[in-house]
This record gives structure tokens, sequence and C-alpha cells, in this order.
């Protein structure tokens, strides 16, 4: 699981990294991931857009996508804490 995959840049190296996991997975094994952002914003995290591309062709492929359009968990469970 992929927690806030489009929170932080990455560079060249640790998104090569994160596209071979993306790869290596792919038909093999389940991968949940979790992001604000939509799909096309991506290429944010991604620096090479065929990379991109090809790493939401596989994530998509067999996937079950929930989209949520629903307050943040942990923002409504601080908000409580700051008033």
């Amino acid at each position: 699981m992929l927690d806030d995959f489009s929170y932080a840049k990455r560079d060249q190296a640790q998104t090569s990294v994160l596209f071979e996991l993306i790869s290596e997975r792919y038909e093999r094994k389940s991968i949940a991931i979790t992001t604000n952002a939509p799909f096309s914003e991506w290429d944010q995290v991604f620096p090479d857009k065929a990379m991109t591309v090809a790493a939401v062709d596989r994530l998509v492929h067999h996937a079950t996508i929930l989209e949520m359009n629903v307050q943040s968990y942990r923002r409504r469970a601080a908000l409580p804490a700051e008033q």
C-alpha cells in the first residue's frame, strides 16, 4: 500500500524505483494507492511523461478505483483537537 502517493516530489531515481514496483506487481500482486491527485496531475509525480502514462496504464488496467469526494479523515480527526 502506498499512502499519500503524490504528497512529495521525487527525483528520477526514486520514481524509477516506484515505477519498477508498479511494473513488478502488475498482473501478479495487488497494490493499493491513496492520493489526492487525479491522474491528470500525475505528471508532477513522475518527471518523465512516458513513465507517467505507463504507470497509470498498469495501475488502471485491472483496477477498482474508489473515488471519495469527502473531507479528509485526518483533517476531520484533527479539527476537534484544534477547538
